[in-house]
């Protein structure tokens, strides 16, 4: 349970605007295992027990696939690479503003609420109030790491040559990726 609230908190894609930055000062720990975007590898991390999970290199993977997005929405969505580009560019600015040290209050506050809010769902879960289901579910405020899932299933149908299934799942991330970036303005605006 403790891990998958890590997990929770820790990857950006996992929540609608879980976007941190690490502590460059820290010393990493000793190299460990993980598996990211479903291809394992063991990478030098900054693992702290006190400190959430957090790569190093988190940029990078989100630069990564960023153009595996474009390559694919050039392979089978080409009409619409100038609306991905536009969404892509503003879901990057509106990160930076909310990572940006006029925004900590702000981001400190987010954190601290949605700690409160999965403490609380954990203890309905530990007294059986809630499925495990129902947990992973409410953590992630009903949207059940749809970004995440989409993105994956994208990979799956080029990797298996589906064309047609590659731009269905092409368009649905690109609406996912318009929701989260209002979600963001919201928050960068409150």
């Amino acid at each position: 349970m403790i891990m998958m609230l890590g997990l929770l908190l820790a990857m950006p894609g996992f929540t609608s605007a879980n976007v941190q930055v690490p502590d460059e000062n820290q010393k990493p720990s000793a190299p460990n295992s993980h598996e990211i975007d479903g291809e394992k590898g063991t990478e030098e991390c900054d693992c702290d027990e006190k400190h959430e999970h957090m790569h190093k290199n988190w940029q990078e993977k989100m630069a990564e696939r960023e153009q595996k997005l474009l390559t694919w929405v050039n392979q089978y969505t080409p009409d619409k690479k100038e609306e991905w580009t536009k969404v892509l560019s503003e879901k990057k600015e509106l990160r930076n503003k909310w990572l940006s040290p006029e925004n900590a209050t702000k981001r400190e506050k987010w954190k601290q609420e949605k700690m409160e809010k999965i403490q609380a769902l954990k203890k309905q879960l530990d007294e059986g109030k809630i499925t495990k289901e129902e947990f992973v579910q409410k953590a992630h405020g009903g949207k059940a790491m749809g970004n995440w899932k989409s993105f994956h299933d994208l990979k799956a149908a080029v990797e298996t040559r589906n064309d047609k299934q590659a731009a269905e799942l092409l368009n649905q991330l690109l609406e996912q990726t318009k929701q989260h970036n209002e979600k963001m303005k919201a928050m960068v605006v409150e």
